[in-house]
């Protein structure tokens, strides 16, 4: 067994109990011109203890599939939301 893909994103949502959307920013380059451009993927993620806030930025990693949307669990609030 290897070592589960361990990646961070910002929580855009956290209405739902014991779940958070985490929206995770990846850089590729465009294939025919080679700009950079910002793509953006939105994960479910299990949040047991309702820890994660919107704005918090979390580490999220694999798990295994936990409902029809969710596969990946937070394992630690990395930088939270500022207070406004």
């Amino acid at each position: 067994m290897g070592t589960k893909a361990e990646i961070q994103g910002v929580v855009v949502s956290g209405k739902m109990d014991k779940s958070v959307v985490v929206a995770v920013e990846r850089r590729v380059r465009h294939g025919l011109y080679g700009k950079i451009q910002r793509r953006t993927s939105k994960f479910m993620a299990h949040d047991p203890g309702n820890h994660a806030r919107e704005g918090d930025v979390v580490a999220i990693v694999e798990t295994r599939p936990l409902s029809r949307r969710k596969r990946w669990a937070v394992v630690r609030v990395v930088e939270r939301a500022k207070a406004v």
